[in-house]
């Protein structure tokens, strides 16, 4: 079969790596640490909600924006976290694991001849401890540290199309609001991995709804 696209970039937390479970997990060891108990429903969608609204200011690099968004997550919830102790969602981030799919299907992607990257909303460095846990080397990394901004802002998509020419593009991710409206905006195709079968955030529409990255495999690079 030929190929369709000659690049395929990912989102990288959320898509690639579980990072509710990352969240959840460090958010659960650093309240209990206080004699705090979290509800993991109520934390995660006070999460979602805060974390984009951080970003969406002016721009601080993500160990800040984890730090301030566990401030106000913290506040939120009834939780008084001691500011000192706000940076502890950066310092788990290294640890968050892969989706059991991950790595074979990025395996299946890269031995099919594709192109590999990633457009995250994250630091550099934070993101190098991150492909730790990846078994394929990847062509393109734009992150928020290099963009300057967050998803949905475009400026992620633009950096990475300057540097990916006119190569056939393919973007996968998890999130409508921060990676399927701007790279249709952007006249990019883009697959949503809907791992969660959640409502689209708008009328934005990818040139494929799918629900795990074996599925993304199983389009792209059929055995």
């Amino acid at each position: 079969m030929a190929r369709l696209f000659d690049v395929v970039t990912f989102d990288c937390y959320g898509t690639l790596v579980d990072w509710e479970r990352g969240i959840e997990e460090a958010c659960r060891a650093a309240a209990a640490a206080d004699g705090v108990r979290l509800d993991p429903a109520a934390l995660l969608a006070a999460y979602a909600e805060i974390e984009p609204q951080v970003e969406a200011e002016p721009y601080r690099s993500y160990r800040d924006v984890l730090a301030e968004t566990a401030r106000r997550v913290a506040a939120r919830l009834g939780w008084r976290l001691a500011d000192a102790r706000a940076g502890f969602l950066a310092l788990s981030l290294p640890a968050w694991p892969p989706f059991a799919d991950t790595n074979p299907a990025l395996e299946r992607l890269a031995r099919a001849g594709y192109r590999l990257g990633i457009l995250s909303n994250v630091d550099d460095d934070l993101l190098v401890a991150t492909r730790r846990h990846f078994t394929v080397g990847f062509d393109l990394l734009v992150t928020a540290e290099q963009a300057g901004a967050y998803k949905p802002a475009p400026a992620h998509f633009a950096l990475a199309r300057q540097r990916i020419g006119g190569a056939r593009w393919l973007h996968a991710a998890q999130s409508h609001f921060h990676d399927v409206v701007p790279a249709c905006a952007g006249g990019i195709p883009v697959a949503w991995i809907n791992r969660a079968r959640q409502a689209p955030s708008n009328a934005a529409r990818p040139a494929r709804e799918l629900h795990s990255l074996t599925e993304l495999a199983d389009w792209l690079a059929p055995d």
